[in-house]
């Protein structure tokens, strides 16, 4: 479609997009271009500027490049060892409470703070999608608790493990609904976008200490084993499979917005083909991307309704 000469102007008088120095394109080097400049530029998936940011950062860490490689099989290897300890003992050394405290304690001494920026906003856009579901179907009543953690001491409140509860609680909940009400999601008359903030999240800036130097994705595959010495047998497995449950969240959603694009985003596959647990920190790096993207894609829908009610 030809801009018009409107549209022309109002672009023009925006001036040139505002680049952060570290992604700034002037640096470009057509003989050694490089991977995360290429990767912010793209504008392929949708994805909120700050979160993106804070994402290509922690993968540009050091951390990731000298550490991740050794991790990896590391923590595999734990969640062997641990798996065959949990089928002798399914609930042996198991404390919610104290998996919660060493994660606080991990994640403020040594993670850096865009990757604990990134954690944090998971639980309030989880949050957010779950209940823009609920407010789009109709008679929908089901029970789940808000997660909205502003600083990283708020996570110590059995945060990590109600996020999955939540999850399961909603499908479970939602699903027998439907069925008691013989109800299908259906594309409401007008979608309700109140649960969807466009803007910044409210969280405290995270510790930015001369240790918190380990990115997001290197900190995801150490307390993986972490999270499963800490759990039961069942609530570890239940939380690895709650990951595959993006799909299930999507489908919903293409369901009120009458469109499966966004289910283009999504890369964990259906639940109900469970995939190893060995794989679950990559998986749980892929369920917080689809999150974000999701949660942006809406935001982009919630402006767009608000630009058809203006030029109304």
């Amino acid at each position: 479609m030809n801009e018009t000469p409107k549209a022309r102007a109002e672009a023009k008088s925006k001036g040139p997009p505002h680049y952060p120095p570290d992604f700034d394109p002037a640096h470009h080097d057509v003989r050694d271009p490089d991977t995360w400049l290429a990767l912010y530029l793209d504008q392929s998936i949708p994805l909120d500027e700050q979160a993106k940011l804070a994402l290509l950062r922690s993968m540009r860490r050091t951390s990731r490049k000298a550490l991740l490689p050794f991790m990896r099989p590391w923590a595999r290897m734990w969640i062997i060892l641990i798996t065959v300890l949990r089928l002798i003992l399914p609930s042996a050394i198991s404390s919610s409470k104290a998996l919660h405290r060493f994660i606080h304690w991990g994640l403020k001494t040594f993670v850096s703070p865009e990757a604990n920026t990134l954690i944090l906003r998971h639980f309030h856009i989880g949050t957010e999608l779950l209940q823009f579901i609920k407010d789009n179907v109709p008679g929908a009543e089901v029970e789940t608790m808000p997660l909205r953690p502003t600083k990283l001491a708020d996570l110590i409140d059995n945060v990590f493990l109600q996020h999955d509860l939540n999850i399961y609680n909603f499908v479970i909940g939602l699903g027998t609904h439907l069925r008691e009400s013989g109800q299908e999601i259906q594309p409401p008359t007008r979608v309700n976008f109140d649960a969807i903030t466009d803007g910044p999240v409210p969280i405290e800036a995270p510790p930015a200490a001369a240790l918190n130097r380990i990115d997001l994705q290197t900190a995801i595959e150490i307390y993986t084993p972490v999270y499963q010495l800490f759990l039961s047998n069942k609530d570890f497995w239940r939380a690895s499979n709650s990951l595959q449950l993006d799909e299930v969240i999507g489908i919903y959603i293409a369901r009120i917005l009458g469109t499966d694009y966004h289910l283009n985003f999504l890369n964990n596959a259906h639940p109900i083909v469970p995939q190893s647990t060995l794989r679950a920190g990559w998986r749980l790096m892929l369920h917080g991307l689809a999150a974000e993207q999701l949660h942006y894609h809406l935001r982009e829908w919630k402006r767009r309704q608000a630009a058809e009610d203006s030029a109304r």
